[in-house]
């Protein structure tokens, strides 16, 4: 079982390494070569949504992940990620994938600056480290979208069929119930 993880930019390599610490392995796809490999899900980590999109189609990568992922393939978005699935961008006419239905605000907490750390409760697993980064939220979610966290009363998780979408970074805590989670999901865990 592997999972393959968006490599093109952001914090692919701290989703890499939480994924080997649940002895999972997992591969970059960095060109559309690497889509031939099998996978059982797919991690889109942080970054910068704009230039991953760009890079995405630069690269030949777009059409064959959204078929993909129209397609059922369980699929987790961190920050950047969330971006790159939501149905809707408040603040721009852009829409990358497109297969979360929720309405996205990017940058929602300002710069750099408005980074921020916490602990909230996520739906299913308990209180969880929120790690925020130039972080978007969740201003509405689709009537079966499932939402998971709210942080200041700002949807920040949710989870729609095999789609898994966070606003904040599980990959630069220490702490594994995220992508364990995510794990179950697509079946490579029986328990959390």
């Amino acid at each position: 079982m592997t999972i393959g993880v968006l490599a093109l930019q952001g914090a692919f390599i701290e989703h890499e390494n939480a994924l080997s610490r649940l002895e999972t392995e997992s591969f970059e796809i960095r060109k559309k070569s690497d889509l031939n490999r099998p996978m059982d899900g797919l991690i889109l980590p942080g970054g910068e949504s704009t230039v991953m999109g760009k890079l995405l189609k630069d690269l030949k990568l777009f059409d064959p992940l959204k078929e993909m992922l129209e397609g059922g393939l369980p699929v987790l978005g961190t920050c950047a990620g969330l971006i790159l699935l939501a149905s809707h961008l408040a603040d721009s006419d852009t829409v990358h994938f497109g297969t979360l239905p929720v309405t996205v605000r990017r940058n929602a907490y300002g710069r750099q600056l408005g980074s921020f750390y916490t602990e909230n409760y996520f739906e299913g697993i308990g209180m969880v480290p929120m790690k925020f980064i130039r972080a978007p939220y969740i201003e509405a979610a689709g009537s079966s979208t499932q939402i998971l966290a709210v942080v200041d009363n700002r949807i920040t998780a949710v989870r729609y069929k095999n789609q898994l979408g966070i606003s904040f970074h599980p990959e630069l805590t220490d702490n594994l119930m995220i992508h364990r989670y995510f794990l179950n999901m697509t079946g490579l865990l029986n328990n959390m």
